[in-house]
């Protein structure tokens, strides 16, 4: 079947218009949006990446910190955003768990945004207040059979909340969650011998490990981690479900021309491949996302599968949002 001239003609028109709106990309101040407060680890990415942006497109990047709902006003605002590549959201793992922890969005996440690439990505370590009496994962996973733990996460539908979840179900043990407004506050109470265990990034706690302040029991990925080269991996232990990872993505509003997202995603594949970016990253146990899943097509496939994942945490385990 041929397709009508006119048809033809509005395609190649799109095209070329796609085409110039790119070349043309950016035109004027570009905004990335960040759903935390400023300082945390989405935040300090953002500013790398306005950096790196602003150096290789010629225009200013910025970054705007909005805060509250979850992290869901920052996203809706993109969501519903212009369709020019002129503000980007930069999130993570938070945005695929939150379809399921908010089922009254506003907005519909793979509808409605366009991820450009997925970036870095670093495990969890759990870990202990030092005076428990386990030393090993193994010691630990015996002790939380027969007592009942005490297990901080940084808030409700949090990262930490839903690693928390996850190893209470395929330990097949029962937890006591103990919800803080944040990581830092969680931390001081494992310290202070106040809780018992809590799921944290590497880079936060490898020296408090190092000191004898706490211990660390496990970590959610297959391979040691160069932070914590004699903690063992869940995956192990308990299998592949508890492979976790942290990660940061870079969205668009859905409709964004592809020729401006391929655009910044080559700019943000640039950055991966940035060796001292890379070292940085190592230092605080991050890593870069795989070279095969940095394509925008192989950023829409990650998120979905996020979203099927962390959804069925949230519903199993029947987690409702605090705020």
């Amino acid at each position: 079947m041929k397709m009508p001239v006119r048809l033809i003609l509005a395609v190649l028109l799109v095209a070329l218009g796609s085409a110039a709106a790119a070349q043309d990309y950016p035109s004027r101040t570009v905004t990335i949006i960040v759903p935390y407060p400023a300082g945390g680890p989405t935040d300090q990415l953002a500013r790398v990446l306005a950096t790196k942006f602003s150096e290789k497109l010629g225009q200013n990047f910025i970054v705007e910190n909005i805060s509250g709902g979850g992290t869901t006003i920052a996203t809706g605002r993109v969501a519903r955003g212009a369709k020019d590549g002129h503000t980007l959201l930069l999130h993570n793992l938070q945005i695929s768990a939150n379809v399921a922890l908010y089922p009254k969005l506003t907005f519909d996440t793979e509808k409605d945004l366009t991820p450009v690439a997925f970036i870095n990505r670093n495990p969890l370590v759990l870990v202990g207040r030092k005076s428990l009496a386990a030393n090993t994962l193994g010691e630990l996973l015996a002790t939380m059979k027969k007592t009942q733990v005490r297990m901080a996460h940084p808030g409700t539908g949090s990262t930490g909340h839903l690693a928390t979840s996850l190893l209470a179900n395929e330990a097949k043990v029962e937890v006591v969650h103990v919800p803080y407004r944040g990581a830092a506050p969680a931390l001081q109470d494992i310290a202070g011998g106040h809780v018992d265990l809590f799921f944290a990034t590497p880079q936060s706690v490898v020296q408090t490990v190092a000191n004898g302040q706490m211990k660390a029991y496990g970590i959610t990925s297959k391979a040691t981690s160069p932070l914590f080269p004699n903690v063992a991996s869940f995956v192990d232990v308990l299998g592949p479900k508890l492979e976790i990872f942290y990660w940061h993505a870079l969205f668009v509003p859905a409709g964004t021309p592809r020729p401006v997202i391929d655009r910044l995603n080559a700019v943000v594949v640039g950055v991966m491949d940035d060796p001292a970016i890379v070292r940085a990253w190592a230092d605080t146990g991050v890593t870069p996302f795989p070279k095969d899943q940095r394509s925008p097509q192989a950023a829409q496939v990650s998120l979905r599968n996020e979203i099927a994942r962390w959804g069925q945490v949230v519903r199993e385990n029947k987690i409702q949002p605090s705020d």
